[in-house]
């Protein structure tokens, strides 16, 4: 079985798999660019459609608005625009669901139509939600046919041809609630699928675009809610993988949610055919945890009445405004939750006018004088070490960046090994 359009890119930059960078940050993407940048290989930068769309998502952009944004801040980086590549995830009516079917359908029409002609290559097909008159549980055959009828209009629309992606065993945008269950997928289900979703292209006219459905997003059985993380055991995934092996070799499978796993699975996941990992939340997480250190060293060693006071306002910004975590965070545990879950809902504050300006102020009170080895030590070790080997600036910006590269570095040797 020859092998796809998208299997062969990734070869030819010497990689098996790939990291699929799931944020909006400019940090994040400055980080993954800039590791990218040192192993010579592909960047994937991907977009939800509940951060961006035609209304501007909850970042305020438009997909040609983030295009924008993403090539500008990878440009800045020195990485190479043509290893750049841009993907749309979850792509379909989610964002509308409270809508009609045939409604919210017309406004993910004219989502795809602004995502293809943006120049999104790698698009997620996802009409997997149900709508406001639909039953709870969608057929798959409604659901490929939707996802059918969003990719006749990319390839009406796309500046380039794109791949896609389809599976209907997604989890939600946005990340699992606490207390998740989950199985592997069965083969069955997958070979269903694939099947359901060839006779819907077909049925729409749209043949010619089977031939770029390069993958297939499937449970392997990894997740991750606010407390707890579910590790990937391959033996549980062992007859999906054989089933990819024996009967669709052409289609790699895409794993979401693979943020927090152990170093080992990553390389797991990549010899099993699991050739996209999505990381997101697992990013900014990290992240925080270097700005709130770097926070505590300014307690240190900046007087009082000059601190930025950044973790105050990231709290009072959340206070004041809710409400992108509080259908998440319930119990008597949500203040821990606030600053520590590893599904991490401060990435939708950090865009705030008041909190931009903190951290612009923290940064400029830790580069006005040299941040002590031994406060390094104690607040970002592994960092420290880098910085003491000459390998690493201690400058916040660098310090920040390298740890982000941290996580990036295990998923960048899983996915060339």
């Amino acid at each position: 079985m020859a092998a796809s359009r998208f299997q062969e890119l990734l070869w030819a930059n010497g990689q098996r798999g790939i990291t699929s960078i799931c944020s909006a940050h400019p940090m994040v993407i400055r980080a993954a660019a800039e590791q990218a940048g040192g192993e010579r290989g592909l960047l994937l930068i991907e977009a939800t459609c509940n951060q961006v769309n035609q209304d501007g998502g909850y970042t305020g952009m438009q997909p040609a608005d983030f295009r924008d944004f993403v090539q500008e801040t990878v440009r800045r980086s020195g990485f190479p625009e043509e290893r750049l590549l841009l993907g749309g995830d979850h792509l379909g009516p989610h964002p509308w669901r409270k809508l009609t079917a045939q409604d919210a359908m017309a406004k993910a029409e004219t989502m795809i139509e602004a995502y293809a002609k943006s120049g999104f290559t790698k698009i997620h097909l996802d009409a997997s939600m149900p709508c406001a008159n639909d039953p709870a549980i969608l057929p798959d055959e409604i659901i490929a046919k939707r996802a059918a009828q969003l990719a006749q209009v990319a390839e009406s629309s796309a500046v380039r041809a794109p791949f896609y992606i389809i599976g209907t065993e997604v989890p939600v945008p946005g990340g699992a609630s606490q207390g998740h269950e989950l199985a592997v997928t069965a083969p069955a289900a997958a070979s269903d699928t694939l099947s359901i979703h060839r006779k819907a292209f077909a049925d729409a006219g749209i043949q010619k675009a089977w031939e770029r459905v390069v993958g297939l997003v499937v449970q392997p059985g990894v997740e991750f809610d606010n407390v707890s993380v579910t590790d990937y055991q391959p033996e549980k995934a062992g007859e999906l993988v054989q089933w990819r092996r024996q009967n669709a070799q052409n289609i790699v499978f895409e794993a979401h949610s693979t943020d927090f796993q152990r170093d080992f699975a990553y390389g797991a996941l990549v010899t099993d055919g699991f050739a996209i990992l999505k990381v997101g939340p697992g990013l900014t997480f990290v992240m925080r945890e270097a700005i709130f250190a770097l926070a505590d060293i300014e307690k240190e060693i900046v007087a009082l009445a000059n601190q930025s006071r950044l973790v105050e306002t990231i709290r009072a910004t959340m206070m004041k405004n809710s409400a992108h975590w509080q259908d998440y965070y319930k119990g008597p545990d949500w203040e821990t939750l606030l600053f520590n879950s590893y599904s991490d809902r401060i990435r939708y504050y950090w865009p705030d006018p008041g909190i931009a300006a903190a951290f612009t102020r923290l940064v400029a009170n830790l580069s006005g004088k040299p941040i002590p080895d031994i406060l390094l030590s104690r607040y970002l070790p592994a960092q420290y070490r880098r910085v003491r080997s000459g390998e690493l600036k201690p400058d916040p910006e660098a310090l920040i960046l390298d740890k982000v590269r941290d996580v990036l570095r295990v998923y960048a040797t899983a996915c060339r090994t």
